[in-house]
């Protein structure tokens, strides 16, 4: 596929949108659409291309969201590094995916430092109020809370990361000034974009919800009705409250008047005449004490190459290494290398080792003391974890956990069967490269779509529901759980932003949305681009298998296939999904950059390279 935009692309961009600009060499298509929403409004909004694959040099851009990777190529061609670039659109998505990312939710951050050579990650994982405790999602009986219930309420938000992250990674990787990258979101949230069939779907599959909530009415369905299709969307709240952000720093959303709103609204969050939720925990202590801190990536090895990722709380780097380990593991039995196994042999071996990845990470990983994150990322543990796998049938589900004691000598043992924890899936993921090489892969999320379904009044902005990504009782009775609920804890995640170097030299950062299947997308595309040798924009079309050791789900017609099929005559219980994921990712080779976006899913997103072949 090339940087030239087809009738087709035209068509699903716009309809009858005439073209007028490039953008990074690409046409961009711009529709008279007039603003609506947030304060109404009019005059026209230009509406760039989804663009799956760009090919070139002098940096590169990949996103779900095509306003989100101008606004990141723009940067780049500016002069800005890709910490720059990875900052401002992830405030643009703030403003065109307000369901999976924003002011109000967290995330995590990984950064390859050319200079260095080395690689450094932020943990903007929203925490838990000070007053948590392991039983604060469960009635005086011990039993669970109704989880709908906790989840629009503001019992669910947690202390948010995002402004955090941005501002530790503009000051520790970045050479402009916050106040600069955040200048383009402002500018269109009070300009406006173009509502796509996504944002339309997801408005429309939460308007019910959103009515719990007037002040969410009011900022994304104007008029109390979904945005059309084509129609222009002003968030005038959230271009002030970047204004602010921009005009007094990031400190005041967490000591200022923004932090004051924030605890206000979790507390007693705004509701229709009628409606009751629960409030939340959040105290203005909380906000202040909140830290986004510089931490070690996870590493571990994908045959040759070095595979890094985010560390505890998230289990995304361990468990895509995981994974990745157990393929390599897997070759002793098959005696073929990736790249020669059938299709059927493949997603066998791939739905074996995400599902025993699962069934570890289930177990040992939280944001607890003394993860074992060097054993469950060994080739010791994989190989004794692999011995398991049998290339004619699946193992039945789900595999019970295994004991990474650093004692392999031995026929493993195994621990208990481990039901499969609920995750939300709304979640974005972007990259950047740089023209010096220096590479971001950045996972950001408010949770489910929608968040808690609470705006907070005045600043355009929802609030997460992250804290129900705790496990709100223990998955086994009488087995340790690591991601209960506690006092400043951090919930789990499955984000996975992963960088691979080959020695010390970039070869992929990719990442995706998607909750739990985050890690089975992320260890697909890894597995598909650099073990099989798919162009990277087909690793991402690929139809995908999530085997997440309970529920194993397969997009683009992948169950009715023949592959299907035959991954069910050896045992493997396939359920349908229409899509899995919306990944990115940016592939270096020497100085020729590939981004990649979805072609399919979300509608597609958006690749930009600086210097188009």
């Amino acid at each position: 596929m090339s940087d030239r935009v087809s009738r087709r692309t035209l068509i699903a961009a716009g309809g009858s949108a005439a073209l007028g600009a490039t953008v990074a060499g690409v046409p961009v298509a711009y529709a008279d659409r007039r603003g609506r929403g947030g304060g109404g409004g009019g005059g026209t909004v230009p509406e760039p291309l989804k663009v799956p694959e760009a090919i070139g040099r002098g940096g590169a851009v990949a996103s779900v969201d095509p306003y989100a990777s101008e606004v990141g190529i723009k940067v780049l061609q500016d002069g800005g590094n890709a910490a720059d670039a990875a900052i401002a659109m992830a405030a643009t998505l703030g403003v065109t995916e307000p369901y999976s990312c924003g002011l109000g939710g967290g995330g995590f951050f990984v950064f390859y430092d050319a200079r260095s050579g080395k690689i450094r990650t932020i943990n903007g994982r929203e925490t838990a109020p000070a007053s948590f405790t392991e039983a604060q999602f469960t009635d005086g009986s011990g039993k669970a809370l109704d989880f709908d219930t906790v989840v629009n309420s503001g019992l669910s938000v947690g202390v948010p990361g995002t402004p955090a992250t941005w501002a530790v990674a503009a000051r520790r990787f970045g050479t402009r000034k916050l106040d600069e990258l955040l200048r383009p979101a402002e500018d269109l949230a009070r300009r406006g974009f173009v509502v796509d069939a996504n944002f339309n779907a997801q408005t429309a599959a939460n308007a019910e919800r959103f009515a719990m909530f007037p002040e969410t009415i009011r900022v994304f369905l104007p008029g109390g009705e979904v945005p059309e299709v084509g129609s222009a969307l002003r968030n005038p709240d959230l271009a002030d409250t970047y204004r602010r952000l921009r005009e007094r720093g990031i400190g005041d959303f967490y000591r200022g008047r923004l932090a004051r709103a924030v605890v206000s609204e979790s507390r007693r969050p705004s509701t229709a005449p009628g409606v009751e939720v629960l409030g939340g925990k959040m105290t203005p202590g909380d906000l202040r004490h909140y830290s986004a801190p510089v931490q070690q990536p996870t590493k571990s090895k994908f045959g040759h190459l070095d595979v890094y990722g985010m560390s505890v709380p998230s289990s995304g780097g361990i468990a895509v290494g995981a994974v990745l380990n157990l393929l390599d593991a897997y070759l002793e039995v098959s005696g073929l290398p990736l790249s020669e196994l059938t299709e059927v042999e493949y997603l066998h071996q791939f739905s074996e080792a995400c599902a025993t990845a699962f069934a570890d990470r289930n177990r040992w990983i939280g944001d607890v003391p003394d993860v074992p994150v060097k054993e469950l990322l060994s080739k010791g543990f994989a190989h004794e974890r692999a011995s398991l796998f049998d290339p004619d049938k699946a193992q039945p589900r789900p595999i019970p956990f295994g004991f990474p004691d650093g004692d392999y000598e031995e026929p493993p043992v195994s621990g208990d069967r481990q039901s499969e924890p609920y995750e939300g899936r709304s979640t974005t993921h972007l990259n950047a490269v740089d023209r010096w090489g220096n590479v971001v892969a950045y996972t950001l999320t408010i949770e489910q779509t929608g968040g808690s379904g609470i705006t907070v009044p005045g600043h355009g902005f929802l609030l997460n529901n992250e804290l129900t990504d705790f496990n709100f009782v223990p998955v086994t009775a009488g087995v340790p759980d690591p991601n209960l609920p506690g006092p400043g804890k951090r919930p789990r995640s499955s984000m996975s932003p992963t960088i691979i170097l080959e020695g010390d030299q970039p070869v992929l950062a990719a990442g995706t949305p998607g909750g739990a299947t985050i890690i089975t997308s992320v260890a697909q595309i890894i597995a598909g681009h650099l073990g099989r040798g798919l162009p990277l924009v087909e690793a991402i079309a690929a139809a995908r298998l999530s085997s997440r050791n309970g529920t194993e789900q397969a997009d683009l017609g992948l169950v009715d296939s023949e592959t299907g099929a035959a991954l069910r005559s050896l045992g493997h219980n396939l359920e349908a999904a229409t899509w899995i994921g919306n990944a990115s990712g940016i592939a270096v080779a020497e100085d020729r950059l590939t981004a990649a976006a979805e072609t399919e899913r979300g509608g597609g997103g958006a690749a930009r390279v600086v210097k188009p072949e």
